[in-house]
């Protein structure tokens, strides 16, 4: 049976690094490379700071991931991998912001959002991960206003703002450099714009975003090709850029902070890393990571036990309604390929009784009509009873029963052909040459819809 499996690397049993070593290019060529597999027919790919999550619905799904996470290099031992069942719970979680470092935070909600709806424009999804994921979706904001789990809630961006408050024992008087104007940065901006500081310095590559977002907070932007000329006077710098390099390397902070007699906080919550790790061996220069928030996470949990009880009870129930539905689409298949064959054969019998008819007399539009609505109500009056039945053992999960049905009126043998020609197809591409794999799952997936 053709159904969901994923493979999950989070910050539950990987560190930064590693989660950096297990990500190689950019989000379209993963998602593509997952694709043009040939037992691959559907895939998402959910890239964060402190996550990479792969989706994929296949025959083959446990071998292809196993053989997709040694291809990436990764240890199996940071790996968890999980079935349909595990995938689908798994997802209404993180939707819901139990999986998060901060529990209950919102950011991953808009993040699932935005990675899904890219992989549904690359045309890697389908009719299974569709459900799954617009029901995570749903849940997740379910979850949001029926319980006070995001609420005083904070995001990794303003737990780095908590750590910072912690290591200095609050804000007053600081200056804070922000670097980086993305979601995370905004988050981090917010968070600071509520505390007692003396200046917030927002740095980005993109200065009309830096100036907006200044202008917002009553901050002040920075180009970012200026930001060694801020770093002397800053007391906390909190990155969260997607640069594919170092932002700040040990050389720029040693440079701008000869003669420094105070601490420089520097707080790096990328991935992969904004700040070079030897800047720690620099005199006065603290650095702290996204491991360093597990700290903020801990306390947020405990805070949040109660209402977690409620999230938990909801995707439970959601998981019910989830698999339900799942049942009635494979019911629903049939009923439609039933009603298809029905209706055939339907049409093609009343086009012979108005031909014989039309042989001893006229046959006007109203006779003709007539013999549509009787033949088109005679077919729906036989086909109800059974269309419940066939929802019925759906929804009870009684598989045999649903194989039985569709045995007996050959309701998939088309589709079978169907996958038949496609396989026949894939047989005849090289091995390895992934563009012919994807050329025949265009073609193919044209067909599968008209």
């Amino acid at each position: 049976m053709t159904e969901i499996s994923s493979m999950v690397i989070s910050h539950k049993k990987a560190k930064v690094e590693e989660m950096e070593s297990a990500w190689h290019g950019d989000l379209d060529g993963l998602l593509h490379n997952l694709y043009n597999h040939e037992y691959v027919y559907e895939c998402v790919v959910l890239k964060t700071c402190n996550r990479v999550e792969i989706y994929v619905v296949s025959p083959k799904s446990s071998s292809i991931l196993f053989s997709f996470a040694k291809e990436m290099g990764a240890s199996t031992h940071i790996i968890d991998f999980y079935g349909h069942d595990e995938s689908l719970e798994h997802l209404l979680r993180l939707a819901g912001g139990l999986e998060s470092m901060i529990v209950g935070e919102d950011q991953i909600l808009g993040q699932i959002k935005d990675l899904y709806a890219y992989s549904k424009k690359a045309g890697t999804t389908g009719k299974i991960l569709d459900t799954a994921f617009e029901k995570a979706i749903q849940v997740g904001k379910r979850i949001r206003n029926e319980t006070r789990i995001n609420k005083g809630s904070v995001s990794i961006g303003s737990a780095a703002v908590d750590l910072a408050e912690d290591i200095f024992g609050g804000l007053t008087g600081k200056n804070v450099l922000v670097i980086g104007a993305g979601e995370i940065g905004v988050l981090v901006a917010k968070a600071l714009a509520e505390k007692d500081i003396e200046a917030i310095y927002i740095a980005n590559r993109t200065y009309k975003k830096a100036e907006e977002i200044a202008f917002e907070l009553g901050g002040h932007a920075v180009r970012l090709d200026d930001i060694r000329d801020y770093l002397p006077g800053a007391d906390v710098v909190i990155s969260g850029t997607g640069a594919p390099h170092y932002i700040l390397t040990r050389k720029i902070v040693e440079e701008t902070i000869k003669g420094r007699n105070r601490k420089l906080l520097l707080i790096d919550i990328a991935n992969p890393r904004d700040i070079e790790e030897s800047v720690v061996e620099l005199e006065n220069v603290e650095l702290c990571n996204i491991d360093n928030l597990r700290v903020i996470s801990e306390r947020t949990l405990k805070m949040r036990k109660e209402e977690a009880k409620k999230a938990e009870a909801i995707i439970q129930e959601e998981i019910r309604l989830l698999n339900l539905q799942y049942k009635r689409q494979k019911a629903d298949r049939l009923i439609s390929e039933l009603y298809k064959q029905v209706y055939d054969v339907r049409v093609r019998e009343r086009q012979k009784a108005v031909n014989r008819l039309s042989s001893y007399h006229t046959i006007g539009d109203i006779e003709t009509e007539v013999l549509d609505d009787l033949t088109h109500s005679i077919v729906n009056k036989i086909l109800a009873e059974p269309t419940k039945v066939l929802r019925q053992a759906a929804e009870l999960g009684n598989e045999e029963f649903l194989d039985v049905v569709s045995r007996v009126f050959c309701l998939e043998k088309d589709k079978i052909k169907f996958e038949k020609m496609k396989q026949a197809k894939f047989d005849q591409i090289k091995p390895g040459c992934t563009k012919g794999h994807a050329a025949v799952k265009e073609e193919y997936a044209v067909k599968d819809q008209s």
